[in-house]
């Protein structure tokens, strides 16, 4: 089975309506994944065959928390993007956002670089650097609508970091595992208590931590 018909009939049975447009696009970045993944480690999902856990984890799930974006043209800061999970698809899924991916492995960051040129992803960019390089940038404090994470090492000293660039009524997104061991830490200046799930099967949750209006 072809990655589109994969995706279409996954989508369907998760309730998800993707447009022929955003099949087109998810496959085309699903397919750069799988080709560059056999050189640069980028997932450790099963993308060589196209199984229902790595078109479900990676195309499925952001797509369906894209739809907890605040608004359509959210400025969107991903925070060590890796192979492009959920910050592309949730691109794709909500293409008025902007997007900003953070990555500090180079050939990572290249990747990133070669799905944004390929698939013409506009208001999208790169940066090869470490997520506390950007603390230095004055111009990205309280400037960001949602931070995205997954997969991402955090403890209550990066969340502090964090919340520096988010917006006041910004929210922080995060996913998988993330959630589970993040509720506890407490994360000051970041409102919690907003936990939805992705795809029950495989227990994918999202949490959104909110910071407070002025």
């Amino acid at each position: 089975m072809q990655i589109r018909e994969r995706l279409a009939k996954r989508a369907s049975k998760a309730g998800v309506q993707l447009s022929e447009v955003a099949i087109a696009g998810l496959s085309s970045y699903f397919e750069l994944l799988r080709k560059w993944n056999r050189k640069v480690s980028l997932t450790s999902l099963p993308v060589e065959e196209e199984g229902d856990e790595a078109v479900d984890r990676l195309l499925l799930e952001p797509v369906i928390a894209a739809k907890y974006l605040p608004k359509a043209d959210a400025e969107v800061l991903d925070i060590g993007s890796g192979g492009g999970s959920p910050a592309i698809p949730m691109k794709i899924a909500s293409p008025e956002m902007g997007l900003r991916m953070i990555e500090s492995k180079t050939r990572k960051a290249a990747f990133l670089r070669e799905v944004v040129r390929t698939l013409d992803l506009d208001r999208t960019s790169v940066d090869a650097v470490r997520s506390e390089e950007l603390l230095s940038r004055p111009t990205l404090h309280d400037a960001i609508d949602v931070v995205t994470m997954r997969a991402v090492r955090i403890d209550r000293k990066t969340l502090a970091e964090i919340q520096s660039f988010i917006k006041p009524g910004g929210a922080l997104f995060l996913f998988g595992t993330i959630a589970s061991s993040t509720a506890t830490l407490g994360a000051p200046h970041l409102v919690g208590g907003e936990s939805y799930h992705l795809l029950r099967q495989w227990g994918s949750r999202l949490e959104i931590l909110r910071k407070p209006s002025a």
